[in-house]
């Protein structure tokens, strides 16, 4: 097998709104910029799935009291730092980036030409742009275009992370391995067309693979959101933070699917209300705020309401109190029509899935990690500013600010000569594979999943406890065990690589469930 070797300035793993954001920020700065996806396309992961909108400035409304709805909705868990830095630089970056540079065409009012803002759960005031139900995809496509035509910027497909390169762990000189600083030097990667690992060198990389949503067995997140960065990061020594924080969407289509469709809650923002079997409107018994509580408070009166009628599900009914359902939700309406919904005259049927990672690895507001020459960006970082529970359409403007400052960052460290040594980048080796046993069964790598997702969803799920925790622990930790054996026996491939990862982001995520004994936001112990 023949290995390849890459040097760029910036490695950027992950191509969703964080990635992106980050790769054309670099390029403004002169960089060049090696922008991976493990898909086919660029928008295979979840910020092309957004439907509800990113937080823009509503009217009246300062950035104290988008600060004071976050840190609300958090349970005062979160950053003051990160959450005043959203506050008073997201808006800007939002006007400077979608609006100005990509012209996202956001939806607008009919009467003066202005911005239809929407309101979601957990806001004082209507403050979110959106483009009808589908912002996330019309904000990667604009974003998609960008990348494309920045000369700067080179794309790979297909493309697996498979370690982080540091100087402690690969370096083949004892002058590194006695240095204090860890530094990270880039990526060993997997092609998954070639079948091969590449040794891609860089003075930065940016980590920004998206969630954890599918180590859960129902969640409205992409194939590709299996906590890569957090495993790698974790093996590296990288610092991570409330990864216990695991966010459940209340409102998915109740429909079999390997992928929860997601309803928005700018459905609630218009007026829907969750009714029961009965057609009861019951959010009111459980928050004086209603349908627009924030979510994990929604998320666990709909599981208590599914309990208390012996229901495996409710409804959202938005036929009663929306207007222009086909013009503002046109892919809800498509999406239900095709299962037999008529949302305009029917209710909705929905149940939680698993949807945000509030936790990962711990960035400061420069998108910089505890080790050096490493940031982290969008979902897989942990920001601060979700603290124990996210507030609606905050994620998307997390990673376009975060993608924006971490691009920046970098731009003024490399204007001060930061890349590393030719000597240092010529003591890493590449990849020696050491497994030669063809035993890669399909079979066990789906068993194994399952495993892992019936484990993540009945014991680390909404509902937490000491036992339920403790069982989750002893079942991964085995599994974790298991695959680190095979995988040093059997030779790369990509589904080994993704089952390797997820197995372990799910058993650090239990960890911090059992460590945390206190229930807050969407970390709930029922004991």
């Amino acid at each position: 097998m023949s290995y390849y070797r890459i040097r760029t300035q910036a490695l950027v793993v992950g191509s969703g709104l964080a990635g992106c954001t980050a790769a054309l920020t670099l390029a403004d700065s002169g960089l060049d910029v090696l922008l991976l996806t493990s898909g086919e396309t660029l928008d295979d992961g979840n910020s092309a799935l957004a439907q509800g909108g990113i937080v823009y400035q509503g009217q009246d409304d300062p950035p104290k009291l988008l600060e004071r709805d976050i840190l609300t909705c958090g349970w005062r868990h979160n950053s003051q730092r990160a959450v005043t830095f959203l506050a008073r630089k997201g808006p800007l970056v939002v006007k400077e980036m979608l609006i100005d540079r990509l012209h996202i065409p956001f939806n607008r009012k009919s009467t003066n030409n202005g911005f239809h803002l929407t309101k979601e759960g957990g806001h004082s005031v209507a403050r979110i742009l959106h483009t009808a139900d589908q912002t996330g995809k019309t904000i990667m496509d604009g974003m998609i275009e960008a990348v494309a035509a920045n000369p700067k910027i080179t794309v790979l497909t297909r493309r697996t992370a498979v370690d982080l390169l540091t100087t402690q762990h690969h370096a083949g000189l004892l002058e590194y391995k006695y240095q204090l600083v860890n530094q990270c030097l880039g990526a060993y990667v997997y092609d998954e067309t070639a079948g091969v690992v590449e040794t891609i060198l860089a003075d930065f990389t940016v980590l920004a693979t998206g969630g954890v949503g599918r180590v859960f067995l129902h969640t409205t997140n992409s194939r590709a959101c299996i906590g890569s960065a957090l495993a790698m990061a974790y093996r590296a020594g990288v610092r991570t933070m409330n990864l216990e924080y695991i966010q459940f969407h209340p409102t998915t289509l109740m429909h079999r699917a390997d992928r929860r469709f997601l309803i928005t809650e700018a459905l609630r923002g218009e007026g829907a209300k969750l009714v029961n079997a009965q057609g009861e409107a019951f959010m009111k018994r459980y928050d004086p705020r209603a349908d627009l509580a924030p979510r994990d408070i929604v998320t666990r009166a709909i599981l208590e309401e599914m309990l208390r009628t012996d229901e495996d599900r409710v409804y959202l009914d938005a036929a009663h109190h929306v207007k222009n359902l086909r013009e503002y939700f046109p892919t809800i309406y498509e999406k239900c029509k095709s299962i037999g919904i008529d949302i305009t005259t029917q209710p909705i049927p929905v149940v939680p899935a698993a949807h945000y990672f509030c936790g990962g690895i711990l960035t400061d507001v420069h998108g910089r990690t505890s080790m050096e020459r490493l940031y982290a960006a969008g979902e897989c970082a942990c920001t601060g500013l979700h603290g124990a529970n996210r507030m609606a359409s905050t994620s998307l403007l997390e990673c376009l600010l975060w993608g924006y400052s971490v691009g920046h960052d970098i731009g003024h460290r490399c204007a001060k000569n930061m890349a590393i040594s030719r000597k240092l980048a010529d003591c890493i080796p590449d990849w020696v594979g050491a497994g030669q046993n063809k035993n890669e069964d399909p079979a066990l790598i789906s068993q194994d999943w399952t495993t892992i997702r019936n484990t993540m969803w009945n014991y680390v799920g909404i509902n937490r406890s000491a036992s339920r925790l403790m069982r989750a622990f002893e079942d991964l930790r085995d599994l974790n065990k298991h695959l680190h054996d095979f995988y040093r026996e059997t030779p790369l491939s990509k589904p080994i690589i993704d089952l390797f990862h997820g197995c372990q982001a799910a058993y650090l995520i239990t960890l911090a469930a059992m460590r945390n004994k206190k229930s807050l936001g969407c970390h709930y112990r029922v004991d």
